[in-house]
C-alpha cells in the first residue's frame, strides 16, 4: 500500500486514516490465492484456510521471520512496529512478503499506550478494526468463557452428587475498586446463597 510521506510527521491516527487501502481480495490474488482459499471479514480483512498449505506444497519453502519478544522503547515501538517495519523493508527491496499478526489484547488499546497497531508509517490499518475487533476471535473466546461460567453457576450447585468444581472469579471483593463500590457489592453478595460468589 503506497503511503504519501509528509513533513512534519502526522499523528498515528492521521496516518492511518489517510492510507489508501487495497481490498484484501486484491492482496490475496497478488500472492496466488483464489477466493475459495480464505474467508472475508469485510472489505479489508480475511482469514486464510490452512488447506492452502496443501495447495502450495510444490512451491519451494520461503523464509520465515518470527518476532516473538522484544523490550519496547519508551514510546511503545516493540513487536508490531518491528514486524511491520521488517515487512515493509523486504517489500521495498522487491521481496514477496506476507505478514501474519494476531489481534492485540485490549490492555494496550485502553491503557496509556493507546493501541497496539504499531505507529508512524509502520502500523496496521484499518487501525480501529485491528485494535477493537479484527475477526471476532477474542469475542468468541469471551462468549465461550461466559457460557461455561453460567453453566457452572446454574448446574453444579443444584447437582446432588458428583465432583466439586471450583471456578475462580474476579469480583469487586478481590479487585482494587473504590471502597464505596466495594461496600455496596459486599452487602449484595452477602444476600446470595450461591457458593460460587
Amino acid at each position: 500500500m503506497p503511503v504519501k510521506r509528509v513533513e512534519p510527521v502526522p499523528s498515528d491516527i492521521e496516518i492511518a486514516q489517510a492510507a489508501e487501502l487495497i481490498p484484501i481480495v486484491e492482496v490475496a490474488k497478488s500472492v496466488g490465492l483464489s477466493e475459495d482459499d480464505f474467508d472475508l471479514y469485510g472489505k479489508w480483512k480475511a482469514k486464510v484456510h490452512l488447506d492452502v498449505l496443501e495447495k502450495f506444497k510444490d512451491r519451494p519453502n520461503a523464509k520465515y521471520i518470527d518476532v516473538t519478544a522484544i523490550t519496547p522503547t519508551p514510546l511503545g515501538e516493540g513487536k508490531t512496529v518491528t514486524t511491520i517495519g521488517v515487512s515493509q523493508g523486504l517489500h521495498y527491496i522487491g521481496k514477496k512478503v506476507f505478514t501474519c499478526i494476531r489481534q492485540p489484547s485490549q490492555g494496550p488499546t485502553f491503557g496509556i499506550k493507546g493501541g497496539a497497531a504499531g505507529g508512524g508509517y509502520s502500523q496496521i490499518v484499518p487501525m480501529e478494526d485491528f485494535n477493537l475487533h479484527l475477526t471476532g476471535d477474542i469475542h468468541a473466546v469471551g462468549a465461550a468463557h461466559n457460557l461455561l461460567a453460567a453453566a457452572i453457576a446454574i448446574v453444579w450447585p443444584r447437582k446432588p452428587a458428583g465432583p466439586r468444581i471450583t471456578w475462580p472469579r474476579r469480583s469487586a471483593l478481590t479487585t482494587n475498586i473504590p471502597p464505596a463500590c466495594a461496600n455496596g457489592w459486599k452487602s449484595w453478595a452477602s444476600s446470595r446463597k450461591s457458593p460460587l460468589i
